[in-house]
């Protein structure tokens, strides 16, 4: 089940240019703006907003941009905040399966954006649950790898935190637990002393698609037409890679 923090991996590595920063950035205002208009501008008070803004602060978004978001999503600005969650499901190369989280202030412009990057890059909108009932939603926490750190540590710092599984990937392990085990996951680590990149309530798929080289390259495409539109929020892929696949895709980048 290592797929998911491969492509995570291979979309880090494309992201890492300063064009994906603003994007970057923009997704996690939104997702301030939206926390705080649910729960109010109260960080102490409001959980979601708290996870939030550490997300944020740990991809370096500015503080001050972040005020703002808290201000303008609770309504202290006067500027309306009106987002909706919609997830569509996609079928990409080889029988890879994706699901596409948005978080947009106009459906028909999502609905549009996103049916225009999956025609144009190969794949299929898919029928509403021909895709969804592939997933699961779990928690993710991917910790990157040292050389004194064995997956039995991480195990043992998260075993009475409702940890599922301890996969060892190239670069990292990913925890994976039930979705309302993910902060007691953390703060395990937290307690171990442990550093994690990331941690995420995510789709996961039990079912991996192991895809060819030519595959791998068109799903890429997919993925990233997806990733570029300013609504997308989230991509899950039951999608896999295996070392040579990963190691001739970064060949050619």
């Amino acid at each position: 089940m290592a797929g998911h923090s491969k492509w995570a991996n291979t979309k880090h590595r494309k992201a890492a240019v300063d064009a994906k920063r603003a994007k970057i950035n923009a997704r996690y205002i939104k997702q301030i703006e939206v926390a705080a208009r649910n729960g109010g501008a109260d960080i102490e008070g409001n959980p979601a907003l708290a996870l939030a803004v550490t997300k944020a602060k740990k991809e370096s978004v500015p503080n001050d941009n972040i005020d703002r978001a808290i201000k303008r999503g609770a309504g202290l600005t006067g500027d309306a905040v009106d987002y909706e969650e919609i997830t569509y499901e996609v079928r990409g190369p080889q029988g890879s399966a994706l699901l596409v989280e948005c978080l947009t202030d106009n459906r028909n412009r999502a609905a549009a954006e996103v049916r225009t990057a999956v025609t144009r890059s190969g794949g299929t909108v898919a029928d509403p649950g021909s895709v969804a009932y592939m997933f699961q939603r779990k928690g993710v926490v991917t910790v990157p790898k040292t050389a004194d750190l064995t997956e039995d540590d991480v195990l043992a710092a998260v075993l009475d935190a409702g940890v599922e599984e301890v996969i060892e990937n190239a670069e990292n392990f990913e925890v994976q637990s039930e979705a309302s085990d993910l902060q007691a996951v953390v703060q395990g680590l937290e307690e171990a002393g442990i550093a994690y990149d990331s941690d995420e309530v995510a789709f996961v798929s039990d079912v991996k698609v192991d895809l060819e080289l030519e595959s791998a390259k068109k799903f890429l495409k997919l993925h990233d037409a997806l990733d570029d539109l300013d609504d997308v929020q989230n991509i899950h892929t039951n999608a896999d890679l295996s070392a040579d696949t990963l190691a001739a895709l970064d060949a050619e980048s």
